[in-house]
């Protein structure tokens, strides 16, 4: 968790696309909010591994969005019972039921299916938000930081310049 959380610091800093490390927070938040226990969590994250994110933000906010996410489950659970009984798509949601594996992906899990909605219509506003927040970060907020007594002294300890060394 420290090796992701000093990537996320360094690609802030670095020549990384703003667009690369936005969508590994989206995505990362796609990931974070759905509960872990469905097949379709763990296809979503082979999927999403082989996207060209950064890794290092992909897996620090999928920690911290699952942090948030049982605080939203009751959200969540409204969202998806709302969804999941439209009466128009009950038909499909059966034929979906009726084709075998798909059931693993409990996607008929109010849950489930509530969060991957949130999350999918969360995905343009935060990737908007982060690449404007890493615009200032890196003209304004970043050169300040670095000037901040903490961080040059933090800087100097060995330890730090050893983990910041082997990521």
């Amino acid at each position: 968790m420290l090796k992701a959380l000093i990537r996320f610091f360094k690609a802030l800093n670095s020549n990384v696309h703003p667009g690369a490390i936005a969508h590994a927070v989206c995505l990362g938040m796609i990931l974070g909010f759905m509960p872990k226990t469905n097949a379709l969590w763990y296809i979503l994250t082979i999927f999403f591994l082989f996207v060209r994110i950064n890794k290092g933000s992909f897996i620090l906010f999928t920690f911290l969005f699952s942090l948030l996410a049982p605080t939203l489950d009751n959200f969540f659970d409204t969202i998806g019972w709302w969804f999941l009984n439209i009466e128009k798509l009950r038909p499909f949601f059966s034929w979906l039921l009726d084709i075998p594996f798909v059931g693993f992906t409990k996607f008929n899990n109010t849950i489930v299916m509530g969060s991957l909605l949130v999350s999918l219509v969360l995905y343009i506003p935060v990737y908007w938000l982060v690449r404007l927040f890493l615009k200032y970060w890196r003209a304004f907020l970043a050169p300040a930081v670095r000037k901040t007594k903490l961080v040059v002294y933090l800087s100097k300890l060995p330890l730090i310049v050893k983990i910041g060394e082997m990521s």
